[in-house]
């Protein structure tokens, strides 16, 4: 379906990344995988997702928090598997404090990894895009983007910042073949949420099943942690060509969270 597209996505090392990293190349794209670590570390993952799908796989070790480091990961990607049809915006990272107590430097970091990092990848291909009349970026937000929660206000905020960047986008690339969607995801099984679930056990003096369903889904109304393939699956919707006809949207799997 979208066989020998280029497709790049970010924070692609592990779980909702690699799993759109892996169902894009199954759908026979070359796919760019972006990861903080060293490139030794994701050549692995690159060699592995190649050999299964038979396309070309390429490690691109960025600092997301960084313009510069990201501007050359762009030119990278484009030197080594041709102009991006596909971008997908995951990287994110996480810090919950109180406002009154919220280091300025990590809600710097946050918003830059979170939410700059979308516009500066964004600003490198969108004008191409457009010339060649393709092109499809799908924002991964989070449930974060629509409601928030207590103690994560630079999530919050650049989650909702991340909605309006894909508005913004789809409206300016609307004449042009290319689509801007926002995915926004309640809890989803990774393992990042698996290793957190015993520390929560013992900080709310909890069992694990308990600290499951009522602290990390009781926001979730299906009481279910949505997969990871569930969040791959609709993004190979919305860049195929089926899905056209979507753009701006703001697409909640949250199991029923935003519709309280």
């Amino acid at each position: 379906m979208l066989k020998n597209k280029v497709a790049l996505v970010t924070g692609a090392t592990s779980g909702i990344g690699l799993a759109i990293a892996r169902a894009l190349a199954a759908e026979g794209c070359a796919v760019g995988v972006n990861g903080s670590r060293a490139k030794r570390e994701i050549t692995p993952l690159t060699d592995e997702i190649s050999k299964a799908h038979g396309v070309k796989c390429v490690a691109l070790s960025a600092d997301m928090a960084d313009p510069k480091e990201i501007a050359e990961m762009m030119g990278r990607v484009v030197a080594e598997l041709g102009p991006v049809d596909i971008l997908v915006n995951n990287a994110g990272i996480q810090h919950v404090s109180p406002i009154a107590g919220f280091p300025p430097e990590k809600w710097d970091q946050l918003i830059a990894i979170n939410l700059s990092s979308a516009f500066h990848t964004t600003r490198a291909v969108l004008g191409p895009m457009m010339d060649r009349g393709w092109g499809r970026i799908v924002n991964i937000a989070s449930a974060h983007g629509l409601v928030a929660s207590p103690y994560k206000s630079a999530y919050v905020a650049a989650k909702h910042g991340m909605l309006g960047l894909t508005k913004v986008t789809a409206l300016e690339a609307a004449e042009k073949g290319v689509t801007a969607n926002a995915i926004c995801p309640g809890y989803v099984w990774t393992p990042l949420v698996e290793k957190q679930i015993p520390d929560q056990a013992r900080a709310h003096g909890m069992s694990e099943k308990d600290v499951i369903e009522k602290v990390m889904l009781a926001p979730q109304p299906n009481k279910k942690f949505a997969t990871v393939e569930e969040i791959a699956a609709l993004t190979v919707f919305l860049c195929s060509d089926m899905g056209a006809s979507i753009t701006g949207a703001s697409l909640p799997v949250d199991g029923g969270w935003t519709a309280r």
